[in-house]
């Protein structure tokens, strides 16, 4: 079946970078003419300002719930090398947590003690001593202590204390919050508010979309319209296959080595010849296409990030359970009252009193890979596959955009621990086709599509995109599309009309970013391609290494469209595709212009009127000649007739 599908040409996740949020208007609608470029990456620049304000806060939230657990759980008399051992297993969940110190009054000496684990750099140590020697003095009276953020040339530290439930005891940690440097360095460029790529690395050059000529982006501005690509490479798409003579020859006239092969179509990096010249090169041969090899990146936009719960973050297992999260009833999930705004505005919890998934529907997230051992996820976690080492390793995560979109999928629902997913039962196929930088090659994601098609994947997630059409991914798309595969992706965060590939394909269903007040996120991008809108701003979610953060972007919003999908599915397996997405349109709440408009499509999703309507589809009468005349279909297929 890869035979009907070229080599792909390069993609990496382009992270349509968001732009800051905005009320708009009365009626809901942005004027986007009246912000210019400039601003718009001044608003992006105030919003990651605001993203490390609101990681801080998260990280503390969760670091008290874990030291609370914790605390709870050393026995008045453990002895220090029981309580050590308690402190390095705090420690190994969470190593953000560099120094524990545990205090015990007692009622007499016998009773006292001080038990350490850990240690901070002598400059950190230093300007965490007056707050440190506050806790250990005011957390074991019964008082919850905690410094500002404390900057030292190692990164940002604050320290906590919290008192143990008898009130004679304390724990107080110093923690080192790496995780917020590492927030803005990935999303000052994914936002690209410094240009990105930057010219010449890793050999990549931005073209005009449209034109096809190089330009230099200087400014973050500058990057809207246009593409990126590698500079020595082309992918090609024969008419008909080349003989290996054919191929000897266009290595030696080319300067180029062997090609890399998918299918029909190949990919050939030149020693000589940049991506101009090769396309004008195969103009001779009987080609359907050769296009750039162009790169895509993530569609996210980081806002706040929280220390994880892991196996020490609350009472109770990391198994869900269904007692408290019957329609309309909150689940227990620690973070889910106070931050997942985004569930209840479109309607999930009731929407659960019809569905809450089903283990049969696989939803595939392609994406930087998933945390395989985040307590949040890793029950939802099927065997997927990584790209990237051509599927030498584990599609393990090391950027968090792809663990944060499986968590807003199919995060363990009801388990005292972190967030809420959508879906309690759909499994997530984790399909890693970017790497470290949060970038991939066209080959890559059309690739991962390919195989999640091919790996019974009923829903795939894209939250990536690139303003350049490129024809082998919409092959690829086309493939999974023929499969009755559900393709979701994101619009982009550029805040411009321009479409946005692989969202714009007609096979695939596109999807804009809301905020909290159902307005358009003044980052998404928006045109008549757009099918629906979902939330997209401040969306908290799991993150590597047993941690939470909330992102903002429509990477975040494409995940809870690929969610409802697979609920869908899940109430009425005999649904096509294009009737998932028909429901999807349909029942969608209209908060825009009334009717279809270019900024959120049908509407936002409306969870519990969409399963409502998958549930009249599978017990209307009207659905049965449908379902007859397809099963009849597929039994003369399959016997001929």
């Amino acid at each position: 079946m890869l035979k009907r599908f070229g080599i792909i040409a390069g993609l990496v996740l382009l992270a349509f970078l968001l732009l800051p949020r905005g009320d708009g208007d009365k009626s809901g609608q942005p004027d986007e003419r009246n912000v210019t470029p400039k601003q718009e990456v001044k608003m992006k620049e105030a919003l990651v300002t605001d993203d490390m304000a609101a990681t801080d806060e998260l990280c503390r939230n969760q670091c008290f719930l874990d030291l609370k657990t914790v605390s709870g759980r050393i026995a008045p008399h453990s002895g220090e090398a029981e309580i050590k051992m308690t402190l390095q297993a705090l420690q190994a969940e969470h190593p953000h947590m560099k120094k524990l110190i545990y205090l015990r009054s007692g009622d007499g000496s016998s009773d006292r003690r001080r038990v350490e684990v850990g240690q901070v750099t002598d400059e950190a140590d230093k300007a965490a001593a007056v707050d440190l020697q506050r806790a250990l003095t005011e957390a074991p009276a019964g008082k919850v202590v905690q410094s500002p953020p404390l900057a030292t040339g190692t990164g940002t530290y604050f320290v906590m204390g919290v008192p143990t439930d008898d009130g004679k005891g304390a724990l107080v940690g110093v923690v080192h919050q790496q995780i917020l440097d590492q927030v803005r360095e990935h999303q000052m460029k994914n936002l690209r508010v410094v240009p990105y790529p930057a010219e010449g690395h890793f050999k990549i050059e931005s073209v005009d979309t449209d034109t096809l000529r190089d330009v230099t982006v200087d400014h973050p501005e500058e990057n809207e319209g246009t593409s990126h690509y590698h500079k020595n490479q082309v992918v090609v798409k024969f008419s008909a296959p080349p003989s290996d003579e054919d191929l000897r020859r266009i290595q030696s006239e080319i300067g180029a080595g062997p090609a890399v092969k998918l299918g029909y179509t190949y990919v050939f990096e030149s020693a000589r010849m940049e991506a101009q010249q090769m396309m004008d090169y195969f103009k001779k041969w009987n080609v359907e296409y050769a296009e750039p090899h162009y790169l895509y990146l993530t569609n996210d936009k980081a806002v706040a990030q929280s220390n994880g719960a892991g196996g020490s973050g609350a009472a109770g297992g990391y198994g869900q359970t269904e007692s408290s999260a019957n329609a309309g009833a909150s689940p227990n999930d620690v973070l889910y009252s106070r931050y997942q705004w985004n569930l209840p505005i479109i309607e999930t919890l009731q929407g659960w009193g019809i569905g809450k998934g089903s283990e049969d529907v696989k939803v595939a997230v392609v994406d930087t890979g998933v945390d395989l051992d985040h307590p949040d996820l890793k029950d939802r976690l099927l065997p997927g596959v990584n790209v990237v080492s051509q599927g030498r390793s584990d599609p393990d995560d090391d950027v968090g955009h792809g663990t944060h979109v499986a968590g807003v999928i199919s995060a363990l629902v009801n388990n005292n621990e972190g967030v809420a997913g959508m879906s309690w039962y759909n499994p997530i196929l984790p399909v890693k086709v970017l790497d470290s930088s949060g970038s991939g090659s066209t080959y890559a994601v059309a690739q991962g599509v390919i195989w999640a098609a091919d790996h019974g994947a009923k829903v795939i997630n894209m939250s990536l995109g690139n303003y350049a059409d490129a024809q082998f991914l919409h092959d690829a798309v086309r493939y999974a599309y023929d499969k009755d595969v559900v393709l979701i992706a994101a619009s982009g965060n550029d805040n411009t009309e321009r479409p946005g590939y692989p969202a714009a394909y007609p096979e695939v269903f596109a999807v804009a970013a809301t905020d909290s007040k159902k307005n358009k996120a003044s980052f998404s991008n928006y045109g008549d391609y757009i099918d629906v809108a979902a939330p997209g701003v401040s969306i908290p979610s799991t993150y590597p290494q047993n941690q939470y953060a909330a992102l903002s972007g429509t990477s975040m919003a494409s995940p809870h469209v690929a969610a409802l999908a697979a609920l869908i599915r899940s109430v009425n397996p005999l649904l096509k595709n294009t009737e998932v997405m028909d429901i999807m349109r349909r029942s969608a709440e209209d908060i825009g212009t009334p009717g279809k408009d270019k900024h959120f499509g049908y509407g936002q999703i409306d969870v519990v009127r969409a399963l409502q309507m998958a549930e009249q589809s599978r017990n209307a009468l009207s659905y049965w000649p449908e379902w007859l005349e397809r099963e009849m279909d597929r039994i003369a297929q399959k016997y001929g007739s």
